[in-house]
């Protein structure tokens, strides 16, 4: 029956994808369980202007069926529940009054709360909490290469790297615009050397000894040539370089502002209800 049910919709779905093209659409019935009903009109709503008649019927299935699926559910929780279960009304009231005091604290956050973050702090922050920034994985400052065998020029490429002035990393984004299959040029950024390592032709065993190993590293397989130079490291457990954890750091300290601010918010609102006299606790 469930399975007449999909088929049902498919058609229902074919046909709502055959009007959205048409002005004049009647408000039917696509679906229906028990007394709920699903309308053309529901469906419609999730169907991005401009979308294929293929991805229109797709999409207007996929809605169906869990609509239906979901409907189902209600109404067999319905069935087996007692009516204290189904009383909602106190977990509504909190849903409510959570939802509105959450909207609330945005909302002053966004007029009154100060984002502005500086790099004294951020420097301040960095330098009282060292503990916090130790890296869980090694991370380097690295340049690598894979290049087709057959139009490798290792010695060429091995100069181009070695010049990490700004004009020397264009010429080598150049000859890897012409060349190169990938590139990560990060002679200046800090990156995780798992995330440099996917690039590898095999996995690296022991990150850490061949970092301390390898500053220039070459590797081939029947296809590719691979050279990766490593122009700065830092250990797992290292403590991290402020400029890798700088956009961490602003995020706790605007974290943390946060939550002094809405603190304050509270005892401020309090101390105004005292003031004022607006409530009363009874013994």
């Amino acid at each position: 029956m469930f399975k007449r049910q999909l088929t049902y919709g498919f058609i229902v779905a074919l046909a709502i994808a055959l009007a959205a093209c048409s002005s004049d659409i009647s408000d039917e019935p696509v679906a229906s369980v028990g007394e709920k009903v699903l309308y053309k009109s529901k469906v419609e709503e999730i169907l991005p202007k401009g979308i294929s008649r293929e991805d229109s019927i797709s999409m207007s299935q996929n809605y169906i069926d869990k609509w239906v699926k979901q409907e189902l559910l209600i109404q067999k929780a319905d069935e087996n529940l007692s009516d204290e279960q189904k009383d909602l009304r106190n977990e509504i009231e909190e849903y409510r009054n959570s939802l509105i005091i959450y909207k609330y604290k945005n909302e002053l956050i966004r007029q009154r709360m100060d984002t502005v973050v500086t790099d004294q702090q951020i420097e301040e922050f960095y330098n009282s909490n060292p503990a916090n920034f130790n890296l869980n994985n090694s991370i380097v400052k690295a340049t690598f290469v894979m290049i087709p065998g057959d139009l490798a020029d290792p010695d060429l490429v091995k100069s181009l790297i070695a010049d990490t002035s700004p004009e020397g990393i264009d010429e080598l984004r150049d000859y890897c615009g012409q060349y190169a299959k990938k590139v990560n040029i990060s002679a200046d950024e800090w990156i995780s050397f798992q995330v440099l390592e996917k690039n590898f032709p095999e996995k690296v065993d022991d990150p850490e000894t061949f970092l301390t190993r390898n500053k220039l590293y070459e590797m081939n397989d029947s296809n590719y040539y691979y050279i990766v130079s490593i122009h700065d490291f830092k250990l797992s457990n290292d403590l991290a370089p402020i400029e890798f954890v700088r956009e961490n750091i602003k995020n706790l300290i605007l974290n943390q502002r946060k939550i002094k601010f809405l603190k304050e918010i509270e005892e401020n609102i309090y101390t105004e209800g005292v003031r004022q006299k607006k409530f009363r606790i009874y013994e």
